[in-house]
């Protein structure tokens, strides 16, 4: 991530990514757990005023787009790197989550003043502690002929229209019956839950693949995890899943025609790593660092 002089010059926001976690290895359904939980959620700000943007600014963005939609989100909270003493899976990761939803984020995370909701801090959930943060998802997926699939962003779109993403989106707390944390004091069924927001992890990223993309189930490996990275404009925080795609690109591009939120996106490409390099510049960070995480996936296999 080293820059020119004029790349530091010209850059409002260096650097445009950071890694939050990093599993090269890839972590399997088994070896990555939840713990949601209400202790995770965004802590209101101090300042009034401030607060009282979030309400100003939904507002103002329902009167332009009545159509909007406040639904929920998964809260990041941070992670817990379990000890895997006499465990058979390997490394074990606990992601921390509560609950925020989408009016909070725009009112928070996209809000003009948005770094006005940070707290000076080393640690990260405290630095974003009155921010909204949802935990997005980002799919690197590998097709038979060994390309990558990369989409150009519709220019309708709210965030970073024309860029280059990967396939991804959010997790739904929706997906599995969650619109809040009624379960936070019954034990049996805060496990139960915690089961089901981990699965929603690994099925969420297989649905937005899916609907993205336009490809069968059955042609995708299981997703493996390979860690969060957070854009930092923002701090938008984003989970990278690793998957292979059994059909060649040209087999895709024919199915991408017909996707189903394909109106989110303009263009398919499908690409080898080094030309990956190349568009990796008009990535959001995010982003960037979701091909940071795969370039050191794919290092670690090779040793």
């Amino acid at each position: 991530m080293e820059k020119s002089e004029a790349d530091v010059r010209t850059e409002v926001h260096p650097p445009s990514y950071m890694l939050l976690l990093t599993c090269p290895s890839g972590l399997s359904q088994a070896q990555l757990s939840v713990d949601f939980s209400s202790s995770y959620d965004r802590i209101p700000h101090p300042d009034i005023y401030l607060e009282n943007t979030i309400s100003e600014i939904w507002d103002r963005r329902l009167k332009e787009n009545p159509s909007l939609y406040n639904g929920k989100k998964f809260r990041y909270g941070g992670y817990l790197l379990q000890s895997t003493t006499g465990s058979n899976h390997g490394p074990h990761v606990c992601l921390h989550l509560g609950l925020t939803d989408y009016r909070t984020f725009v009112g928070t995370n996209l809000n003009p003043l948005w770094e006005k909701f940070l707290v000076p801090s080393e640690d990260d959930s405290i630095r974003c502690q009155h921010c909204s943060t949802p935990l997005g998802n980002g799919a690197v997926v590998e097709t038979a002929d060994r390309r990558i699939l990369v989409l150009q962003r519709s220019n309708n779109v709210g965030e970073f229209p024309g860029y280059f993403v990967f396939p991804g989106g959010h997790s739904e707390p929706e997906e599995i019956g969650i619109a809040s944390h009624q379960y936070d004091k019954d034990l049996t069924d805060s496990g139960h839950i915690n089961r089901k927001v981990s699965q929603e992890m690994f099925d969420g990223i297989i649905r937005e693949v899916i609907e993205e993309i336009g490809v069968p189930t059955a042609s995708l490996s299981d997703p493996v995890f390979i860690g969060i990275s957070r854009r930092e404009l923002n701090v938008r925080p984003t989970a990278f899943f690793f998957l292979k795609c059994n059909l060649q690109s040209e087999k895709i591009q024919q199915l991408y025609s017909s996707a189903q939120d394909g109106y989110e996106s303009t263009q398919l490409y499908t690409v080898s790593r080094i030309e990956l390099e190349t568009m990796e510049s008009k990535m959001p960070g995010c982003h960037r660092g979701g091909f940071a995480l795969y370039k050191l996936m794919t290092e670690a296999v090779q040793i």
